[in-house]
């Protein structure tokens, strides 16, 4: 019988139309990431992202493309992940890494030859490369594995015994990380190598994570962020801006407040170090504000305090003048510049990137020579590159247009809708099912993003796409909670969450009912991961209304969460302390204290090894949902952690799952494109 089960629920997803988005289809989309501006201006290195249907498994090379899109060629070829390409000074050569040898190492090409060579031989995979203002060394990221300091316990085996495996030995706060398991103690360092190869010279120390190298302009320092605080397990956002003078190895703390300061740049005159940081509230939701810092003195101004959003990406002007940044605003991903007196302009809208799932913000841009570079997407459109040449936007590349020209996708709208709560608007973007006729009625299904503090936007999701090809019309939403509206409006759900932005969610499927005649409000389903999966799980312990729910890596019990997840280190900020001091607001909150009036057919959904929402949520839920005879089924995604879309078979096991069980318990109308 289990296994006519599987059979029953995997069949009606392998039934498509053939000119609708299938699933297969999702191995033939591609997109483009980590644009690179060479240093004239006028060209371009990229990677273009593809999947193979074969092996299962995401690849990346690289590829080159004049400003104006008229020449376009690969650089790398082959199944293999070549990423990160920086430039020399004089544009002759990049520097890149690629596992094409099956471990990642740092490459050099010479573009004019093609001819390329590693420059390591690194155990660890080396990141965040950054090249000397001379051309002449690379700085970059490396993880060191810390010297055992485990307790000796056993005596000495006999020669030729055979024993049990020793016992691993733990005492470090975080001990396990989502996706990889149980970690060997290891910490992130800076490393330099010169251009010609070599050895690389490690140039930090100490039991500390180092992150964000940036060069002093004159290549005598490298300038990170790090917290090396004595208890930084306990404050991991408590970072600082460091110097480290790379002859006589002194080390100077730059900045010195609770929260973290990061991304250290360089002005091009080498006075100014911009970087990015706030006060840590102990607030759920902090925006990351602009710093400018004088080099020399460590006076910092903050010049993006009159800004309600959030600053990232940030990257000063060929003159000095000021930055660009990246923002999200609206569940728009852009482009912003702000000068050194804190005026800010719109540059690009519309980024994407490689969250290839669900509708997540994204996406990467560079600048030079008065250019602007930066990864495009829509509904209708995975990321492309986009130039933006004398303020006018030109797209550079179509990598998709092979498959998407010939497919019919869900259309998507935008909507708006008033919270019954306090009339806060709310919104959301409503995907039809491809040809539908609306004369006909359709079921609606409600899918909710994660975070909570993220957004969704107009961007091109192949899972909302997915389940419209099946005939649901799609909606989802920006609830409170969500980033790119303010920070007032991210933190109505401080030490309230979930709360409110349940009648968020349901005052704008009531609006969607209201406004599009062709919903069928008797067939309503629900679904959403991690934040997503929580407001789930609340939603259906609230109302009977949905006819079926798949809660997907969610958190049922926040005080078990608490005690067993990754980042245990938000609990005093999601929550007013610790649970054994809140025991009665954390169960208020817990999905699983309204378990007793669920009765909707609720499917659970886990990747096997998430430790950021670990399987023990999903399966008390589910054991309490049988234990009420509620119909239930538990799935349990192989080899995935939190993120279950890493690997593209259980994106489309993900999907299938989802509608096969929305169709089952779906007794109204079939009316299928």
């Amino acid at each position: 019988m289990r296994y006519f089960i599987l059979f029953f629920l995997a069949l009606p997803f392998l039934t498509f139309g053939q000119d609708i988005f299938e699933p297969l289809d999702v191995y033939n989309l591609e997109f483009v990431a980590s644009p690179s501006i060479s240093p004239d201006g006028n060209s371009v290195i990229f990677t273009r992202n593809s999947m193979d249907v074969m092996t299962d498994r995401r690849y990346s090379n690289l590829w080159i493309s004049d400003i104006n899109g008229t020449m376009q060629r690969p650089v790398t070829t082959g199944k293999q992940n070549d990423n990160s390409p920086i430039w020399s000074p004089d544009g002759s050569i990049i520097y890149y890494t690629s596992n094409s040898s099956g471990k990642t190492q740092i490459y050099k090409m010479w573009l004019r030859s093609k001819q390329s060579m590693p420059l390591t031989n690194l155990q660890a995979s080396p990141r965040s490369m950054v090249l000397s203002p001379d051309g002449e060394t690379i700085a970059f990221l490396m993880s060191v594995k810390a010297n055992s300091k485990g307790m000796s316990v056993l005596p000495a085996k006999p020669e030729g015994a055979t024993w049990a495996d020793a016992p691993i030995y733990i005492d470090k706060l975080t001990y396990r990380f989502d996706g990889g398991g149980y970690i060997q103690e290891s910490y992130t360092h800076i490393f330099t190598l010169p251009v010609g190869g070599g050895t690389p010279r490690q140039v930090t120390s100490g039991d500390f994570n180092h992150g964000s190298p940036e060069w002093a302009a004159d290549g005598s320092a490298i300038y990170f962020s790090a917290n090396r605080d004595e208890d930084w397990e306990y404050n991991r956002n408590d970072s600082e801006i460091f110097k480290l003078d790379l002859s006589s190895k002194e080390l100077t703390q730059l900045t010195d407040r609770f929260g973290p300061d990061a991304s250290p740049k360089v002005s091009p005159d080498g006075k100014t170090i911009a970087y990015i940081g706030y006060d840590d509230k102990k607030m759920g939701y902090h925006h990351s504000q602009l710093y400018l810092m004088n080099v020399g003195d460590s006076i910092s101004t903050c010049v993006s305090e009159n800004i309600d959003f959030s600053i990232g990406n940030i990257k000063w002007n060929d003159n000095g003048s000021g930055l660009y940044f990246q923002y999200d605003q609206e569940g728009n991903t852009k482009v912003g510049h702000i000068s050194k007196g804190g005026e800010m302009k719109n540059i690009a809208n519309n980024l994407g990137g490689t969250s290839i799932g669900r509708p997540y913000g994204g996406g990467d841009y560079d600048h030079g020579s008065g250019n602007v570079v930066f990864t495009k997407s829509k509904p209708d459109m995975p990321a492309e590159l986009v130039a933006v040449v004398n303020g006018a936007a030109r797209q550079l590349t179509n990598f998709n247009a092979d498959i998407l020209k010939y497919k019919t996708l869900g259309a998507t709208k935008e909507v708006w809708a008033t919270s019954s709560h306090d009339s806060t608007k709310i919104q959301g973007w409503l995907v039809t099912p491809p040809n539908y006729d609306p004369d006909k009625k359709y079921p609606l299904l409600l899918e909710i993003h994660g975070g909570p503090f993220a957004n969704y936007g107009d961007r091109f999701s192949p899972e909302i796409q997915l389940m419209a090809s099946k005939g649901f019309a799609v909606l989802y939403t920006n609830p409170r909670g969500s980033t790119s509206y303010g920070a007032e409006f991210a933190n109505l759900i401080h030490h309230d969450y979930p709360g409110n932005d349940y009648h968020d969610l349901m005052s704008i499927v009531d609006h969607v009912i209201k406004n599009e005649p062709y919903i069928d409000e008797e067939r309503l389903f629900v679904t959403g991961g991690s934040g997503g999966g929580v407001l789930t799980s609340w939603i259906i312990g609230n109302t009977d209304r949905f006819k079926a729910a798949v809660v997907a890596k969610p958190v049922i019990n926040w005080y078990s969460w608490a005690l067993t997840a990754d980042i245990s280190g938000v609990v005093d900020s999601w929550f007013p302390g610790m649970p054994w001091d809140h025991e009665e607001h954390f169960m208020k909150r817990s999905p699983i204290s309204l378990v007793g009036k669920v009765n909707t057919p609720t499917m659970l959904l886990t990747g096997e090894q998430d430790y950021r929402t670990p399987m023990s949520e999903s399966e008390q839920y589910y054991q309490a949902l049988k234990l009420r005879k509620v119909p239930s089924a538990l799935v349990r995604i192989q080899g995935a952690g939190h993120g279950i879309a890493n690997r593209p078979s259980n994106l489309l096991a993900k999907v299938g799952y989802i509608v096969s069980w929305f169709e089952k318990y779906d007794v109204g109308e079939q009316s299928k494109p």
